[in-house]
């Protein structure tokens, strides 16, 4: 099968561009052929592992590329004709790559990996400015609750109507966790089921170090909670004074967070790795007692939480979006509300407290891991979701060879 994966960042940056750079990579394992198309940013200084890139940017003309990057649609067309992919696997567009992308899948069997909430939501979060869920449908709404500017909601606006001109260049739209999929056929985008990431499968954990420690990975971005982490930390030190904590990622609340360990005087606790290459990661966490998901936002997923039960560590995350899909209270740790310092507080000092707890949760963890989160499982239902869209794509075919949505991209031309 030849595969196309399609997607904003061809960078090892974060949780969702690793995924698509593996899901290539083991299609091509398998024998497969695969591609991947994506921009030429790079959020962070690393190198770029997509195959093929067209035109992009981290910088203020980003807002006009994400509303319609015609360098994207061009080279969209041209890798298309090239490679003449069996099925089109696209995943996040709306950033970088724009919809004009869209209307070039007309002719090609396409599966929609929904991996955020940047079709209903203009800030990604789905979250209001005083920092509860929000349950509103974009579009005005946006504005008035100082989400947005003018300029902002007209431009998540254009990105929706070529969505609306556009999706039926889409045979089908699945999701990264059965949380993401609800919020988003609750706001109107159809989403048929949820697909469960896998990951490198790892041997044994070594013994836990002999400092408590607890550990957090992630893009370095407000809505991940690291500032609650942190703010938590003075807390747990009443009781476990001697603990260490580890930050492992880069992103634009770095300074913030660092000068937020100065007002806490957590110089001596608190280590900022900065960004770490996902395979060096077990070797700088392996050891660590728990790690913390504390997302003020409802995760799509958080594909950390399994890489951290890969490892064997203990979980603490907070009870909304896809890590409270993944996390078993009192089995592999313990889901704490979004926000709430003294609940976290509270759940870090019950697993520190107790060594023979954090090594149980950690052990639990790890067999579910390589029980449920592998990534041969994984790339086995990707394949069979492959074979359904292009049968649904071939249903859709007329007396000639040419196709409906072909037929409506020309008349829209």
């Amino acid at each position: 099968m030849k595969v196309l994966v399609v997607t904003d960042y061809g960078t090892p940056t974060g949780g969702a561009e690793i995924q698509s750079l593996r899901i290539r990579d083991l299609l091509r394992e398998r024998g497969h052929e695969a591609l991947m198309f994506s921009s030429n940013a790079r959020p962070v200084d690393v190198e770029i592992a997509s195959d093929v890139t067209c035109l992009g940017t981290q910088g203020p003309a980003r807002r006009f590329l994400q509303a319609a990057n015609p360098w994207a649609a061009a080279g969209l067309r041209r890798v298309i004709r090239t490679f003449r992919p069996d099925v089109v696997h696209l995943r996040m567009f709306l950033t970088q790559l724009s919809p004009l992308i869209l209307r070039e899948l007309a002719d090609t069997p396409t599966l929609l990996h929904v991996v955020n909430y940047q079709l209903i939501c203009p800030l990604n979060t789905k979250l209001l400015p005083d920092g509860t869920p929000c349950r509103y449908l974009a579009g005005a709404v946006c504005q008035t609750t100082g989400c947005v500017s003018l300029a902002g909601r007209a431009r998540f606006a254009l990105q929706r109507r070529m969505w609306v001109a556009w999706a039926d260049s889409v045979d089908m739209i699945v999701a990264n966790s059965g949380w993401t999929a609800a919020r988003l056929t609750a706001d109107g985008v159809r989403v048929e089921s949820s697909v469960i990431y896998g990951i490198p499968s790892l041997g044994p954990r070594p013994p836990l170090a002999a400092i408590p420690t607890v550990a957090f990975v992630g893009r370095l971005f407000r809505k991940k909670g690291v500032h609650l982490l942190l703010r938590a930390i003075p807390i747990v030190r009443t009781v476990v004074p001697e603990l260490r904590v580890r930050i492992v990622g880069a992103g634009p609340e770095r300074d913030a967070l660092q000068q937020l360990v100065r007002e806490l005087k957590l110089e001596d606790v608190v280590t900022m790795h900065g960004f770490v290459k996902r395979d060096e990661i077990p070797t700088v966490l392996g050891d660590a007692w728990l790690q913390v998901v504390p997302s003020v936002y409802e995760e799509p997923f958080g594909v950390v939480t399994i890489e951290a039960m890969m490892r064997g560590t203990a979980l603490i995350a907070t009870n909304s979006g896809g890590p409270s899909e993944v996390v078993r209270e009192g089995e592999t740790g313990f889901l704490v509300p979004s926000g709430d310092v003294s609940a976290l507080a509270a759940a870090i000092i019950r697993v520190l407290s107790d060594r023979g707890l954090a090594e149980r949760l950690g052990a639990n963890a790890y067999a579910i891991a390589r029980q449920e989160y592998t990534e041969p499982l994984s790339i086995e239902r990707m394949l069979a979701l492959y074979e359904t869209t292009i049968e649904r794509f071939d249903r859709n075919r007329i007396p000639g060879g040419e196709t409906e949505r072909a037929r409506a991209r020309s008349a829209m031309r």
